[in-house]
């Protein structure tokens, strides 16, 4: 993927190409990473490579099946699932989670494609203490726009997370991840050896 989301003809392009990007940076922060590395929690906070991923994936499941109506689990459980999902379990790998996220990733393409409008409803659930009380319904577009800001905001913690593990930073990594030619100005990442 280009630095940069390309023109989009519309809206809803624009609003999934800007998503797109978002989950291929979270993606290509664990780029060339292992298993361990992935699961690692370097730095001051409680957050690994390979758990922001699962939990971003987790977190778009979750509102595209609110933008389906299907209902949640009952909170306490879903608590339970969410705290697990920001921990790349020992019995789990980068890999699984990758494939998990792009399985995600198709689903949510698939949904928003057959739906008509934005602007459709998607009901605020009651059950949750950090949802407001005074708004009924949220639209798909506002979901939308809030599964970008979820996932930059955790492509952030994840670059963060990877220079902590190794010193890589983005640019050199997405160079890597994609094949970008050396210049004098941006050198692809490359494991250490």
């Amino acid at each position: 993927m280009a630095g940069k989301v390309s023109p989009t003809p519309d809206e809803r392009g624009g609003l999934l190409g800007f998503l797109a990007q978002q989950r291929q940076a979270m993606k290509t922060a664990a780029y060339g990473l292992t298993d361990d590395q992935a699961r690692a929690v370097p730095s001051a906070s409680a957050l690994s490579v390979g758990g922001l991923l699962k939990h971003v994936s987790s977190t778009e499941s979750g509102w595209i099946d609110h933008v389906l109506r299907i209902p949640p689990k009952p909170f306490a459980e879903s608590m339970a699932t969410y705290q697990e999902n920001y921990r790349l379990g020992p019995d789990e790998t980068l890999e699984s989670a990758i494939a998990a996220y792009d399985e995600v990733a198709a689903r949510t393409e698939e949904v928003i494609a057959g739906i008509e409008d934005l602007n459709q409803e998607v009901p605020v659930p009651k059950d949750v203490p950090w949802f407001p009380d005074d708004v009924s319904a949220w639209s798909v577009r506002w979901v939308l726009l809030h599964l970008i800001e979820e996932t930059a905001r955790h492509a952030g913690h994840a670059d963060i997370v990877r220079e902590s593990l190794d010193g890589a930073t983005a640019m050199p990594l997405q160079a890597a991840a994609e094949g970008w030619p050396e210049t004098d100005w941006l050198k692809p990442w490359k494991p250490a050896e």
